[in-house]
């Protein structure tokens, strides 16, 4: 399925590619899900903690990828079909001893395909290859990510307690003592790129990130709340500026651990800064001249390209940045 961004959003969004059919119709089909495993041209991406394993081909990294018959032992999740008929699982289990006892490195910082050796194999996250995956590589990762996220802390039944059993290939947990049903979370989140009337943007860090490590504003949406309320609320709260014509431009899946995060561009309508120093630490404003400059500097450096800030930044700014995380 081909997925466009919203009109005038620079760059595609990493993390919301996907080539599969999620198959929706088939996960209570427990026949169907037996034959599709035992097929073997069905394929099983292994997932341990957020990650999978990844290897060098070309200039793109590919997940790799087993038959069910090598798959170790975890809960099973269907992720979907792709156009050619091959049924794709995730798999939660270890990593170690999934390619044979072959030994591999964890990768933590996002990495580039020169960094990796052709045909090298490494454990690898989202955020280190998400943009160096293919639509379908890329897809398939976020999807298990988030199952297996939403899996790891939704054992319990919340009503009595009782360990909860896996249903619907992997979309449902049904406690088997009172029966009730819990479906996967997604905390929908409102991400922004604020701006004013002089044309600057407003760009802010955490007091958890180290100096010069900037982004947009973000934060969760709350009971009861519209999207556009939350985008006001949100930059009122951190940073003490009114804003007015939140305009969406792209939501992205960011399953750390069940995000979805729906981008905006919004007007300020004040520019005095009061941080609320619980949540922000630093928050500046730049013109594009003054933001490419500290990006060259390195006195700034900006979110990698598999988030959606980035894409938002660029935007603004009219053309690709430097300057990773």
């Amino acid at each position: 399925m081909e997925i466009t961004t919203q009109e005038g959003l620079l760059g595609p969004l990493l993390l919301a590619r996907s080539a599969i059919d999620r198959s929706a119709a088939l996960r209570g089909d427990a026949e169907w899900l037996k034959r599709a495993w035992a097929d073997g041209a069905s394929r099983v991406v292994v997932v341990d903690d957020g990650q999978a394993l990844v290897r060098r081909d070309g200039d793109e990294a590919a997940l790799v990828l087993l038959p069910t018959a090598d798959a170790p032992e975890g809960e099973r999740y269907l992720l979907g079909v792709d156009v050619d008929g091959i049924v794709y699982f995730a798999v939660s289990a270890s990593l170690e001893g999934v390619t044979g006892g072959d030994s591999f490195n964890r990768i933590v910082a996002p990495l580039a395909p020169s960094a990796l050796r052709e045909g090298q194999t490494v454990a690898a996250g989202l955020r280190q290859v998400g943009s160096l995956l293919g639509d379908l590589d890329a897809g398939l990762l976020v999807y298990a990510v988030a199952l297996e996220a939403w899996h790891s802390t939704h054992e319990f039944c919340p009503r009595c307690g009782s360990h909860t059993e896996v249903r619907a290939g992997g979309h449902v947990r049904v406690c088997p003592k009172d029966g009730s049903q819990h479906f996967p979370r997604v905390d929908p989140a409102v991400i922004m790129l604020v701006h004013d009337d002089e044309d600057r943007c407003l760009l802010a860090r955490g007091p958890q990130w180290p100096e010069g490590r900037l982004s947009v504003l973000a934060g969760f949406v709350e009971p009861g709340e519209s999207l556009e309320h939350a985008v006001a609320r949100e930059v009122v709260e951190e940073v003490g500026v009114h804003v007015v014509d939140p305009h969406y431009l792209g939501s992205q899946p960011w399953p750390f651990p069940r995000s979805l995060m729906l981008g905006f561009f919004a007007r300020a309508t004040s520019t005095e800064l009061v941080l609320d120093l619980e949540e922000i630490t630093e928050a500046r404003w730049f013109s594009r001249a003054e933001l490419l400059a500290a990006l060259e500097s390195g006195e700034v450096r900006l979110p990698s390209e598999v988030s959606i800030a980035r894409r938002l930044i660029e935007t603004w700014y009219g053309g690709p940045l430097t300057g990773d995380w």
